[in-house]
């Protein structure tokens, strides 16, 4: 056998299954006993579809290998036209203004104090296919093109700031886990599904992403209300040619926020456009969603030292080891003017990048740079999809690239090649002081597939991860295990998730066993490397700990009847301009109601098709004529009841509480919910509201 294969395995077992660990941790399932042997599309059997081939353990991909280039080539043409993943987009125009000065970091000019510099971003679900619903939990993507005076960057990111495997190659397996089994054409849009955590159960590194996309990160309530990030580790190079290491942060300026998963679900049947529809109707009456943009900056000495590879896209940097430095903002102002021209037909590329920003040896990085490029020539049908106005750059560009389908610009004159000798007539020439040049970093390593043992550690931070949210996310996260997992048919599947789980924390482990009732209590995973219990909790980590404290930019909806006091309706109306918030009335007709002193109240939504999933907290304003009929309305009802349930903050006037014991909440009412009585009520009505939701009821719902 040759050395650094088979020699340097490991045989171990992860519940039912017997498989090889490599030495970065990775597991290898072999040939033999009645398995056939995997090979290439001609035939070559393969070594090793673990690790793509690399030098050194820590070095770049090779372009020479074909069995990771033939794998991710055929991938990337799976899906004609729709995007293999990411299908399910939406885009809108803005632009980014450099805040800072960072010239110390980087020469890129789009970080130069006070450049303001055009952006468009696209965000989307990952799994599902572009008529799935906008609430399905799922990863979302966040990528950002920014038209820069020296080309166009494209920062491709999502919402979480880790992933679930370490090597490119791995990558179309997991999104066949993940998306519709083959044999069945479902589930759409959701990993709840045998084939999605029998590939999680036999790919540990994966366990750190499972915590994250169990967790409330994975159900925003808006996609103004999300995180973003750049995933991997990159470089900034500076006018010397001297690099640091950066991770790249989006905060959004209206603070983080989710929902709860029955929400999640009540949602995709209300509005499956809901994220869509939101930020259209933001960016339409001119409250533009705007993000902070963050630096995570060290050097190679704090690269070594830390307790994890800076490589692995896997894992983070804590932001208290690392504080996040904000040099910029992005206001998003303007929607497309066609859906198809601008969201649709753009195409984002890890590997587009400036001078002043450079890449790591990432081997999930490295492999996107090939991919994206890739990827585009079938979804857009030409290679000069870069012709295409919302991909083409703002700035001069000049290239001897012709012909091809859909040219729409060729080089002029005769020159159409270089060196040649025709001067100023022949064309663009190379620039060494200011094109792009790569940081010179040394290589040094055996040319093989292999994977660092620095990538082994797999369960660490998914127990920091858990350990730093609050209470009710803890819960959320469990309660999210088993209903993924309550929809595995195959029991060893949900055993061998369980095993992980012990590595991670084992009072985890045991809500999720007990709310799948599993008999017996399996063995923790084999751990590649022992997991550690000493790593500090990271509060940035949690969304309810690092709450807005606002309800700027939240929606209050009011479910009102005739008869109603218009004093308290002005008082909240006041309270949410205010605050900076919106107002919608649900009626139960569409035409309105007519308050006590005859004033019309105009309503946007009738009662069965505004329910309070709608909104971020509710306001019941009846008055007893109005609810005589309003009692009866089942929606009615559910709008009242969902919204206890939901943990949602709840205003009312004293005429409302026959209603209110109708849906089962009277005699439950707590701080979260506020009587109405006068105009001035609503101003502390809407204080409270600045938590957002009333997690003290969560336990007593229990």
């Amino acid at each position: 056998m040759a050395k650094g294969t088979e020699q340097s395995r490991k045989t171990v077992k992860f519940g039912d299954q017997t498989a090889q660990r490599g030495e970065g941790g990775e597991l290898h399932q072999t040939a033999g006993e009645g398995v056939p042997t995997l090979t290439t599309a001609l035939g070559t059997p393969v070594a090793d579809d673990q690790n793509s081939l690399r030098a050194g353990p820590r070095g770049p991909t090779l372009m020479e290998d074909q069995h990771f280039r033939e794998k991710i080539f055929h991938f990337d043409h799976e899906r004609i036209p729709e995007r293999v993943v990411h299908a399910r987009g939406f885009g809108a125009h803005g632009y980014f203004e450099a805040t800072d000065d960072i010239s110390d970091l980087t020469r890129a000019a789009v970080f130069e104090k006070g450049e303001k510099t055009d952006v468009f971003v696209r965000f989307s679900t990952v799994a599902g296919n572009k008529g799935s619903a906008d609430l399905a939990r799922d990863v979302r993507g966040f990528a950002v093109k920014f038209y820069t005076r020296e080309g166009n960057w494209d920062l491709v990111g999502n919402n979480i700031p880790v992933f679930f495997i370490q090597d490119a190659i791995k990558f179309p397996d997991l999104i066949h886990s993940a998306k519709q089994e083959p044999d069945r054409g479902f589930p759409q849009a959701q990993t709840a599904h045998d084939n999605f955590w029998d590939f999680i159960s036999l790919t540990p590194e994966s366990i750190n992403m499972a915590l994250w996309i169990m967790s409330d990160r994975t159900i925003p309530r808006s996609l103004r209300f999300m995180e973003g990030f750049g995933v991997h580790t990159f470089r900034l190079v500076n006018a010397d040619g001297e690099a640091k290491f950066v991770k790249f942060h989006w905060k959004p300026k209206l603070g983080m926020q989710s929902v709860v998963w029955n929400e999640a679900l009540k949602l995709n049947g209300a509005d499956p456009d809901f994220h869509r529809r939101d930020m259209w109707n933001a960016i339409q009456k001119g409250d533009f969603p705007e993000w902070e943009l963050g630096l995570q900056v060290f050097d190679e000495k704090f690269a070594e030292e830390f307790e994890f590879d800076v490589l692995d896209a896997t894992k983070i940097i804590p932001e208290e080891q690392v504080p996040v430095r904000i040099v910029g903002r992005m206001v998003l102002n303007r929607c497309v003017d066609n859906f198809f021209a601008e969201t649709e037909q753009v195409a984002f590329q890890t590997g587009s990048v400036v001078p002043g920003i450079d890449f790591s040896n990432d081997p999930l990085l490295q492999g996107r740079n090939f991919s994206y490029l890739d990827t585009q020539l079938s979804r857009l049908g030409s290679t000069n999809f870069t012709h295409l106005p919302i991909n083409a750059p703002r700035c001069p560009f000049h290239h001897f690239q012709q012909d091809g389908h859909m040219a729409f610009r060729n080089p002029k004159g005769r020159a159409n090649y270089e060196p040649n000798s025709w001067g100023s007539e022949g064309g663009p020439r190379e620039d060494p002081e200011k094109g792009f040049r790569s940081y010179p970093e040394e290589i040094d390593g055996q040319k093989r597939r292999y994977r660092s043992e620095t990538f082994a550690d797999h369960y660490s931070q998914a127990r920091q991860f858990y350990h730093s949210q609050a209470e009710i996310e803890r819960a959320h996260i469990a309660e999210a295990f088993v209903f993924e997992l309550s929809k595995v048919e195959t029991p060893a599947i949900r055993e061998r998730i369980v095993s992980h789980l012990l590595n991670v924390d084992e009072a985890l482990a045991e809500k999720v066993m007990e709310g799948l009732r599993l008999k017996n209590k399996p063995k923790p995973a084999d751990a590649a490397m022992q997991p550690r219990d000493d790593l500090k909790v990271s509060p940035k980590l949690s969304i309810v700990r690092n709450g807005p404290d606002s309800f700027s930019g939240r929606k209050l909806g009011v479910l009102v009847t005739d008869g109603v006091d218009m004093a308290v309706v002005d008082g909240l109306k006041q309270a949410l301009e205010k605050e900076g918030a919106d107002i919608e009335f649900v009626a139960p007709m569409i035409g309105g109601v007519e308050a006590a002193d005859g004033t019309w109240i105009e309503a946007q939504q009738k009662i069965d098709g505004g329910p309070s999933i709608l909104y971020d907290a509710v306001a019941i304003l009846a008055s007893e004529d109005g609810l005589k009929d309003l009692i009866n309305v089942p929606e009615a009802r559910d709008f009242v009841a969902d919204a206890f349930a939901h943990c949602k903050y709840i205003a009312y006037t004293a005429a409302t509480r026959p209603l209110l014991e109708k849906a089962g909440i009277w005699s439950d009412l707590d701080d979260g919910c506020q009587e109405l009585a006068k105009q001035g009520d609503g101003q502390e009505f809407v204080k409270s509201c600045r938590s957002l939701r009333y997690w003290d009821r969560a336990s007593k719902l229990d």
